[in-house]
């Protein structure tokens, strides 16, 4: 049986337009395998072209091309693991899932793109809806989002919300208040406290929406979702695809 790797180098090697290494020509620093090991650590890791090269003994120039080359076919070969909203529906009918809250990924402050600032997190940068189940299975992660996007807007943008809609529920944080269908904390009045039975209420919800919270720390804990962004911001939805790929290739593999 195929590694991972294996299979996703043979899944690359087929989607090149040409052969990798060609017989003439002037040749490539490392062969196919090392090149997508190389892309994989950048998606992974979100490490400096300079690192990545130092890591390889490779200059930075020639990481640079195997990161631009590669990442849109590692997007388009590992399409097909990512749950899309039809799949997510199928997949949460008649079940509770919870709704995690929105997640920051931070980016550089680029010009001429100040919707990126998000003022809860006091940072530029994208967010997005993440969906499980009550086992803690990822269901569906949503594309980019403005960093500026509060959580229940977010909810409405996104398909989340039919998502939980044809769930048997959904339970979310207090930024989901209003938002039809979510089971949330109870929020203290300006002017005065919760009663025993919400307090007790909102522990029982914060107890059940712990196993997501795993979730949440596994997504971040790739550091592409959890470190500055730095390349041209052209380039974000593109490599946020194929890291989004990989995450959803790397928990069903040799699972099915």
């Amino acid at each position: 049986m195929l590694s991972q790797m294996q299979e996703l180098v043979a899944r690359v090697a087929v989607a090149l337009p040409a052969l990798w290494s060609k017989k003439i020509g002037r040749p490539k620093v490392c062969g196919l395998y090392r090149a997508v090991e190389m892309a994989c650590m950048y998606l992974r890791h979100n490490g400096t072209e300079e690192f990545l090269g130092d890591v390889q003994g490779f200059s930075q120039s020639p990481v640079s091309r195997i990161v631009t080359t590669l990442v849109p076919v590692v997007k388009a070969v590992l399409t097909e693991f990512v749950p899309d909203a039809q799949h997510a529906i199928e997949w949460v009918k008649g079940r509770v899932c919870r709704l995690v809250d929105g997640t920051i990924r931070p980016c550089w402050p680029y010009a001429r793109h100040p919707e990126l600032w998000s003022r809860k997190h006091g940072t530029t940068g994208f967010c997005a809806q993440l969906v499980s189940l009550l086992g803690c299975s990822a269901v569906y992660v949503s594309d980019p989002l403005p960093g500026k996007t509060h959580d229940a807007k977010a909810f409405t943008e996104t398909v989340v919300a039919k998502i939980v809609e044809h769930s048997g529920g959904g339970i979310g944080d207090k930024g989901y208040q209003g938002c039809q269908g979510v089971i949330t904390p109870r929020k203290k009045s300006p002017c005065g406290e919760l009663s025993k039975t919400d307090n007790e209420s909102n522990a029982k919800i914060s107890a059940l929406r712990a196993p997501v919270e795993r979730l949440v720390a596994h997504f971040k804990s790739w550091r592409i979702f959890h470190t500055d962004y730095r390349r041209p911001y052209a380039t974000y939805q593109e490599a946020y695809d194929a890291a989004r790929g990989l995450f959803f290739f790397s928990i069903i593999w040799g699972f099915e």
